[in-house]
């Protein structure tokens, strides 16, 4: 039934998962979090529940687009299952925020596998993982999928390791000149501090840690398998799973360099992640083991939350 479903790429399926992200949007600010806003934060909210809505089409356009999965919304639906999992995520703006634009310089990236129009796809990320990077400064190192970008598909040319500094130039020169007409441009200076602070509090507390430990091995056994079945795909597809990968990766890294209280970049890692498991399950041939798989990824987050909430 839940394969049926989710099985099929129909307005229902956007109906029903952006309806449930919005009841779960407030449940975990107002009940979870015991949270409270005036009107002006209220509305500041609804905007960033609105980006965090928006990118579930610019997720289903990429994955669409480059034809990274069969068409179902299983992609989305592991999304909202990560978000149940970590709902922590839902109160960090600056997280839903930095893993939007990250997502969107993603898009780019991905698009190169086409090899047309290679520099001003390569400028465009650049562009959006600095602008990412003013929600939080360590995000800078998504700059490696830049790069890694170019040597998988065209390394030979000089010209195209020179766009990324370009693009990193005009970002800080339109911050500049915003920050001169608003008279704070010690704002770049203060952000940029790439301070780490270890969160001792977050990391050894046994329910933190275990669910991080076992989303990342999860994670990884179902993206090896991915590559295991993509031995014998096209280079296209299996460079872009590269680069997802890659973004996977340095989300984990972002999740130990920026450990302190309220902030949790582990959202960056919800956009490779669901597509591995997506990938995963559409493998299954045999219905019956899909639907119990499918039930256990249902059944795990919702236990962890409801567990959380009792004993909140």
């Amino acid at each position: 039934m839940i394969s049926s479903f989710f099985g099929k790429t129909k307005p229902i399926n956007y109906i029903v998962l952006l309806t449930f992200v919005f009841i779960f949007y407030w449940l975990v600010h107002f009940s979870v979090f015991n949270r409270s806003y005036n009107p002006e934060e209220l509305f500041l909210q609804l905007l960033i529940l609105a980006v965090l809505s928006f990118g579930y089409f610019v997720l289903n356009f990429i994955v669409k687009r480059n034809k990274i999965t069969a068409p179902h919304s299983f992609t989305l639906l592991f999304l909202t299952l990560l978000i149940v999992f970590f709902p922590e995520t839902l109160i960090d703006a600056n997280g839903i925020l930095c893993s939007f634009f990250l997502l969107i310089s993603m898009r780019r990236l991905i698009s190169l596998r086409s090899l047309k129009n290679i520099r001003p796809k390569l400028f465009d990320a650049t562009i959006w993982i600095m602008v990412a990077s003013l929600f939080y400064d360590w995000a800078v190192i998504c700059l490696f999928l830049v790069f890694m970008a170019i040597y998988i598909y065209e390394p030979k040319n000089f010209r195209n390791w020179l766009v990324p500094i370009a693009g990193i130039f005009t970002v800080f020169m339109i911050i500049y000149c915003i920050l001169v007409l608003g008279g704070n441009t010690q704002f770049l200076w203060d952000h940029y501090t790439f301070e780490y602070t270890f969160n001792s509090t977050y990391f050894l507390n046994w329910s933190n840690s275990a669910k991080l430990i076992l989303y990342t091995l999860g994670i990884l056994v179902v993206g090896l398998l991915t590559f295991i079945k993509l031995g014998k795909a096209g280079m296209g597809k299996v460079a872009t799973m590269r680069l997802i990968a890659m973004l996977f990766i340095l989300g984990l890294v972002l999740k130990v360099l920026l450990s302190s209280k309220n902030v949790f970049p582990i959202m960056v890692t919800f956009f490779p992640a669901s597509i591995f498991l997506a990938k995963y399950v559409e493998s299954i041939k045999r219905p019956n083991i899909k639907e119990i798989v499918l039930l256990l990824s249902i059944f795990i987050p919702f236990m962890t939350f409801f567990i959380r909430l009792i004993l909140n």
